[in-house]
């Protein structure tokens, strides 16, 4: 096949690459998307969506098994058929991913089944080789957009085979439950599935190497869903480090070092899951033959423009680090897309809301209390209000958690806002939009909420901030 040239080239087709080629259709440059295996990346295929929709499964399960609270019978213990449930979860994600071919193809751009890899530089622009089932071929690209993203870590004596011991693909692809299952590491990911498991009857042990879960996470939302995982009978070992494993034939044995040098212990698990972080996808795309480079930690190094050391390469989404998350690589997407095609662009802002689907969900957006004073913000404004006192909570028999409005004690500005409670992830977008435009706690306070709802909790929270809360005492 003969060489084409396009005024750009985006390598991945994941949240951020996809939405770059799009944007870039719209804008009426000449694009192909160049993609290895899958269309939509590892979010629509094996990360974000499929693990939502058995979280939903299982919360549903979960739900049903104590309908009895509100007066509802169900004969016997619900049932669990998880072939089915693999089933369902695949159709969610084919809906997706066939959607994102259409919006490809509806924005002009040209898409590229195949394994693409950057060859070198030249006046006429970049040129890549794409290997494809039909064969190799090569494209030429003024600008070129890097969006490979990245894949789960490993450490020493844990290989991952999908047999015994798995990652978070292999845990999203199960047709039985097992009976124990270890998860190494007490991210959001380790702790979503392992949740999960729990709900569906699974013994989940939980090793972290450090002294917390969820580190970046408010503490005081962690523990609410510590509690909860103590109510699954989930078993958390802290400062816990997991030293290898044996196959014993019927079950795997974990050997762990113990917190505060107390020894060794063994634990029996049928799955061991995996969950220690991600790395980026830098290797065997050909970076050194163009010279970009990476920082220290491997990741590629790119500007406040997506801009890489090398004229005419961006890089966006998690194979430039920082918040590792889907919709930040979507806005970078956006964003790229407009600067190369000549627009006035940056990625500047202000907050990213993060969530993580543990139940109840946690979901964060802007400074913690700690991080507020350690950037000298002397005196705060923080305010609680718990989803235990709100009407719609209670009528939907889910009160665990409460918002949390952190401000600033002498100008109002609001820092942070921390959700922790059924609908966060929801609720949390309210907040993002508050911070994003400089919004003060009084913002908040005076916006009014429809009543009954989740958000109410949000003003509530805000009120509280300035001692002015309705439906609690004052502190």
């Amino acid at each position: 096949m003969p060489e084409q040239s396009y005024d750009a080239v985006v390598i991945g087709a994941g949240p951020g690459g996809y939405p770059a080629a799009i944007r870039l259709g719209q804008l009426k440059v000449k694009t192909a998307i160049i993609e290895r295996e899958y269309m939509g990346g590892v979010c629509l295929n094996v990360g974000c969506i499929p693990s939502k929709a058995v979280i939903h499964a299982a919360k549903m399960y979960d739900k049903m098994s104590h309908a009895g609270d509100m007066g509802i019978g169900i004969a016997g213990k619900p049932t669990l058929d998880m072939k089915q449930l693999q089933t369902w979860k695949g159709g969610v994600v084919g809906k997706l991913t066939s959607g994102v071919r259409t919006l490809l193809k509806g924005n002009g751009v040209d898409i590229i089944d195949g394994t693409a890899k950057l060859e070198g530089s030249g006046p006429e622009g970049h040129r890549i080789s794409v290997q494809t089932k039909a064969g190799a071929r090569t494209v030429i690209a003024r600008n070129v957009v890097i969006a490979t993203g990245s894949r789960p870590m490993e450490i020493p004596g844990f290989r991952v085979d999908q047999g015994r011991v798995i990652d978070s693909t292999g845990a999203l692809a199960l047709d039985a439950v097992p009976a124990r299952m270890v998860v190494i590491g007490g991210g959001y990911i380790g702790l979503e599935l392992g949740m999960v498991y729990a709900k569906f009857g699974t013994k989940v042990t939980v090793v972290e190497a450090t002294p917390n879960l969820l580190g970046t996470m408010d503490k005081d939302c962690v523990a609410v869903v510590q509690r909860k995982l103590r109510k699954l009978g989930v078993e958390v070992m802290l400062e816990t480090k997991a030293k290898g494993w044996e196959d014993k034939g019927d079950r795997a044995t974990l050997g762990v070092e113990l917190a505060g040098g107390k020894g060794a212990a063994s634990i029996d698990a049928d799955k061991i899951l995996l969950s220690v972080g991600r790395r980026p996808n830098t290797e065997g795309i050909g970076l050194e033959a163009v010279g970009v480079a990476l920082d220290k930690r491997g990741f590629i190094a790119a500007d406040d423009h997506l801009r890489t050391n090398v004229a005419g390469i961006y890089a966006i989404g998690d194979v430039i680090g920082g918040m590792m998350l889907a919709h930040k690589a979507t806005k970078e997407g956006e964003v790229v897309a407009e600067i190369i095609a000549g627009h006035e662009a940056a990625f500047d802002v202000r907050t990213i809301p993060a969530v993580v689907f543990t139940d109840p969900e946690i979901a964060a957006t802007g400074l913690t209390e700690e991080e507020a004073r350690a950037q000298g913000h002397a005196t705060l404004k923080v305010g609680k209000f718990p989803f235990a006192a709100l009407g719609r909570a209670l009528s939907v028999n889910d009160t665990d958690g409460f918002v949390k409005v952190v401000a600033d004690g002498a100008t109002g500005e609001l820092l942070g806002v921390h959700i922790v409670g059924n609908g966060a992830s929801d609720l949390i977008s309210e907040a993002a939009l508050a911070i994003e435009m400089g919004a003060v706690a009084d913002d908040l306070r005076l916006t009014i909420h429809p009543h009954p709802t989740l958000s109410e909790a949000v003003m509530e929270a805000a009120a509280a901030a300035l001692g002015e809360a309705v439906h609690i005492i004052n502190r």
